[in-house]
């Protein structure tokens, strides 16, 4: 204690019913493993579902996945840092670019490497995280095409992930039309492009409601084959699992207190706390886990159960008609933000159930993206 339970199962479920309902839209699915720290178990369920290929944001757990075994084509979906190019193109077979001089630097790398690197080239579409501006993808297009040992494979879009900005047709069309106009104005001997990678999660809601799919081929999921709903109102997505991980605690104090803190009050650790409401005595108890471990905000507690705050290491629940006695369990479901932290947390035991590994995978070729 305390631990995470990540059932491969509903897992295996999810992805699989999502690279099916995704695959009647011409789309294909870039299995996301950086919530679970590019954890091989997850990987080889993603790849047993159906997934085209595998994606995650930090070369350690590309490297991670590589000293596994996993032999599927894998995407860095984070810009590299030109100080890991050696390492990208060791690693990963395609990464996500927004910067010339990184991929110049990819481009010697895997000279070096006598290796091909695939590009895929992500472009600003309004959510103000990473991407080349539309105006300048052609001439950022034509540069990347010189360069040795590269290969560009499309273009990508990132959105809802920093101001919110959800996926629509207006948007999508716009990624499309960049695509379209790319690939007629590349020449005879230009190979048109096999990639356009709408986005994540968050493109579901606009696909699933008969969004105009145009050009967009494929989709980067991690939140919805996990946690089973959609990131723009994290609602459910019908048919998913939602319960498929789940934070198992332990109680290390219970005792019946007053609801309302005495004394001159300050900040906090964490700020200035909200001044809570007087409740009279409250049954509270005390879980050993803090927000060195979990996002407090991202926990959904049992029916009956109130999260009062958190420190470092501590969590404070009002545990209603429920006293539960020091020692015993209580249970949380995660949303994404406390997912990620919880996963990351060296203190946080990791269990992986279900029989949902299969014995044997077959990766999708490398060749299939980079030719």
């Amino acid at each position: 204690m305390p631990g995470i339970e990540i059932d491969l199962d509903k897992i295996f479920h999810n992805a699989k019913t999502l690279v099916t309902r995704l695959k009647a839209h011409g789309i294909s699915v870039t299995g996301i493993t950086k919530a679970c720290c590019g954890s091989p178990q997850l990987a080889k369920v993603l790849l047993r579902a159906g997934v085209t290929s595998l994606g995650d944001s930090r070369i350690e757990n590309i490297e991670r996945l590589r000293e596994a075994g996993i032999n599927a084509t894998i995407t860095l979906i984070r810009s590299p840092m030109i100080s890991q190019v050696d390492r990208v193109v060791a690693a990963a077979d395609i990464s996500l670019n927004t910067e010339p001089d990184v991929i110049r630097a990819l481009s010697d790398a895997a000279q070096k490497a006598r290796k091909r690197h695939g590009i895929i080239l992500m472009v600003e579409l309004g959510d103000l995280r990473e991407g080349v501006m539309p105006c300048d993808v052609e001439k950022t297009v034509q540069s990347l095409r010189k360069l040795p040992n590269i290969t560009f494979l499309g273009l990508g879009a990132n959105l809802a992930c920093r101001n919110g900005v959800s996926p629509d047709n207006r948007n999508m069309a716009k990624l499309s039309v960049l695509a379209d106009h790319i690939d007629a104005t590349a020449g005879a001997f230009a190979a048109p492009m096999s990639v356009v990678s709408g986005g994540n999660s968050s493109n579901l809601n606009w696909v699933f409601a008969g969004g105009k799919m145009g050009r967009i081929n494929n989709l980067r999921l991690g939140e919805a084959i996990l946690l089973g709903c959609e990131p723009l109102h994290r609602q459910a997505i019908t048919g998913l699992h939602t319960d498929a991980i789940r934070l198992i605690t332990e109680v290390i104090e219970s005792k019946t207190k007053p609801s309302k803190p005495w004394g001159t009050l300050a900040q906090t650790a964490f700020g200035t706390p909200l001044l809570p409401r007087d409740e009279g005595d409250i049954f509270q108890s005390i879980l050993a886990i803090g927000q060195q471990d979990v996002d407090p905000d991202g926990l959904y507690p049992p029916m009956g159960i109130k999260i009062l705050g958190a420190s470092s290491d501590h969590l404070v629940l009002n545990t209603g008609d429920t006293k539960a006695p020091v020692g015993s369990e209580i249970s949380f479901w995660p949303d994404y933000a406390a997912l990620l932290r919880c996963m990351t947390s060296p203190y946080i035991d990791k269990a992986y159930i279900g029989k949902a590994i299969a014995p044997r995978i077959i990766p999708q070729p490398v060749s299939a993206f980079l030719g």
